[in-house]
C-alpha cells in the first residue's frame, strides 16, 4: 500500500487538500498530512467574484495535521502532494519543507503539485528544465526558477505532475494515481 505525504498549512486551498486526500484514500492508500505544527489547519476557499480582478478568499474547513513537518521521515513515503492556496508562500521559507521536497524530487518519487505550490518547488530548486503548469499568475515564478510554463489542465514531466488549480483536480489526480501505481506496483 503506497504511503503518500501531503504538505500543507493554514490558508491551503480547501479543494486542493480535501480532493486529493480523499481520492488517494479511495485507492486504499495512506495519506499523512504534515503541517508546520501538529494541529488543526484552516483551509481557505478561493473563488472569482464579478468585478474583482483576482480571486477572493473565504474561510474553509479545518483539518487535523497528522504530524508536524519536523517529524516527517521522507524515506517512509512513496509520493508527495503539494496543494496550493496561500500556504506555499510561507511553507517555502521553512528549510525542512525545502529539504523534504528535495528528497522526493532527487529520488524521482512521484510529486503532485498544483496552483501556488510551484513556489515551494522553485524554492527547492526543482524546476530547472522541467515542463509544468501552475496558477497562471505564478508562471513568472516558474520561469524564473528555470521551468517551462505550459497553460493546460495537467502536465506530467517525469516524476512531476502539475495542475493549474482546483478546477483541474480530476485530471491532476488521474495522472498522479497512474504514476504512483506505475512506480509502486
Amino acid at each position: 500500500m503506497p504511503r503518500i505525504l501531503m504538505l500543507a498549512g493554514d490558508a491551503a486551498e480547501a479543494l486542493e487538500v480535501f480532493y486529493p486526500k480523499y481520492r488517494l484514500e479511495e485507492e486504499g492508500w495512506k495519506v499523512d498530512l504534515a503541517a508546520p505544527a501538529r494541529k488543526a489547519i484552516r483551509t481557505v476557499v478561493h473563488d472569482f467574484e464579478p468585478g474583482f480582478d483576482t480571486y477572493t478568499e473565504k474561510p474553509g474547513y479545518r483539518i487535523e495535521a497528522d504530524l508536524a513537518i519536523d517529524e516527517v521521515e521522507a524515506d517512509g513515503y512513496d509520493a508527495l502532494v503539494l496543494p496550493g492556496g496561500r500556504a506555499p508562500e510561507y511553507l517555502r521559507n521553512i528549510p525542512r519543507v525545502v529539504e523534504i521536497v528535495g528528497h522526493f524530487m532527487g529520488e524521482g518519487k512521484p510529486v503532485a503539485a498544483t496552483c501556488h505550490a510551484v513556489l515551494i518547488l522553485a524554492a527547492a530548486g526543482s524546476l530547472g528544465g522541467r515542463a509544468l503548469t501552475c496558477y497562471p499568475q505564478c508562471a513568472p515564478d516558474a520561469r524564473g526558477a528555470g521551468g517551462e510554463f505550459v497553460d493546460r489542465e495537467v502536465v506530467v514531466d517525469g516524476n512531476l505532475v502539475t495542475a493549474r488549480a482546483w478546477n483541474d483536480n480530476a485530471p491532476w489526480m488521474r495522472e498522479f494515481v497512474k504514476l504512483v501505481r506505475s512506480r509502486t506496483a
